[in-house]
């Protein structure tokens, strides 16, 4: 079967448990918001193919349980990612505390240029806001960042943040393309090297349950068996 996208960009959301890691991914999958979603279990994704500049960019986003009992399990996810959305909860401070942590989680177990972009949720609730949106860009400049408030509820800058980091995954894309005709190295070497690393984000995954949400809800054991698999490419 002929493939019907030009890209395969795998992307995390990470954050503390409770910011709205699966709303923001169920509003942009799926255009709906839903209250009664539980703490995700381990790992869920869901898949959404997107058009930018002619091409079509499949978007393999990985939506990871905020729990420390769970940190062994998401963190090996980091590896492969192409994009990783930092998310936070401006009515929760301490949330926005532990951005740090998740940054330094990153730079232990991602790849040294991963895409990142800080995301404050909720913003529609700000009459319980604790975190200022100044103090959010304050943060996102100091780590060179880019950062959106956004609503999964109200649907407030939840396509824009998705559409924006694929845009800067695939102009570095272009640019590592660019840079490696120029020095004369070949394109087909960064072919294969691109290809082994979108091949990393598994597409097919056998899941032990499915929860009313639609996402696949994998075991901690699933979890482990898939993972000594996925990063063997």
């Amino acid at each position: 079967m002929a493939k019907t996208y030009d890209y395969l960009f795998k992307l995390l959301l990470i954050g503390d448990s409770g910011v709205g890691k699966t709303c923001l991914l169920f509003r942009f999958s799926e255009d709906a918001f839903n209250t009664t979603f539980i703490s995700t279990i381990g790992i869920d994704f869901k898949i959404r193919t997107i058009e930018l500049d002619g091409k079509k960019i499949k978007l393999q986003i990985w939506d990871t349980a905020g729990q420390e009992r769970f940190r062994t399990i998401t963190t090996a996810y980091y590896r492969g990612a192409m994009g990783i959305m930092l998310v936070y909860d401006i009515t929760n401070e301490k949330s926005f505390d532990n951005i740090k942590n998740w940054i330094r989680n990153i730079e232990e177990h991602a790849s040294s240029d991963v895409e990142r972009m800080i995301l404050g949720n909720k913003c529609d609730m700000n009459e319980k806001r604790q975190v200022s949106k100044e103090k959010g860009e304050k943060l996102a400049i100091d780590y060179g960042i880019k950062f959106l408030e956004t609503s999964a509820k109200s649907s407030i800058n939840v396509e824009e943040a998705f559409f924006t980091l694929a845009r800067d995954i695939m102009t570095k894309l272009n640019r590592k393309m660019n840079d490696n005709s120029s020095s004369g190295a070949g394109t087909q070497s960064l072919r294969n090297n691109t290809t082994k690393l979108l091949l990393r984000a598994p597409l097919n995954v056998d899941c032990d349950t499915q929860i009313p949400s639609g996402f696949c809800s994998l075991s901690l054991l699933t979890c482990q068996a898939l993972l000594s698999q996925i990063w063997k490419l």
